[in-house]
């Protein structure tokens, strides 16, 4: 039997905190998140960039980084977006979410930005 890593994670320490399943896998370079574009594209979700300080990611709705990009298929500026999005608020987690219009939900979402914690 393999042996389960336990995760360090605290409220106290935003820094440990974990999100969305990507949070457990090393970071995610410039081509993986290209890669996750692609995928949001490729299932026809609609890609919004959302933004919060690390100390209210858990208690307090996400900010929407403009609205949501309808229909937008050109991975460069869905990137552009969210590269965008991130120098503004360089000390913000920024996500990247994939609307799905038929499950009307969410049918990705993962932070590509970590902020810096207070």
């Amino acid at each position: 039997m393999s042996t389960m890593q336990d995760y360090q994670s605290s409220l106290e320490d935003p820094s440990s905190r974990k999100f969305e399943t990507f949070s457990y896998l090393p970071a995610m370079d410039a081509e993986r998140i290209r890669k996750q574009v692609q995928y949001i594209v490729s299932k026809g979700w609609n890609p919004a960039i959302e933004h919060t300080e690390p100390e209210n990611s858990f208690d307090h709705y996400w900010y929407m980084w403009k609205l949501p990009m309808f229909g937008e298929t050109d991975i460069d500026t869905i990137l552009a977006e969210a590269e965008a999005c991130h120098k503004a608020h360089p000390d913000n987690h920024v996500r990247l979410v994939g609307y799905d219009n038929y499950a009307q939900s969410k049918g990705a979402e993962m932070v590509i930005y970590r902020g810096t914690p207070v």
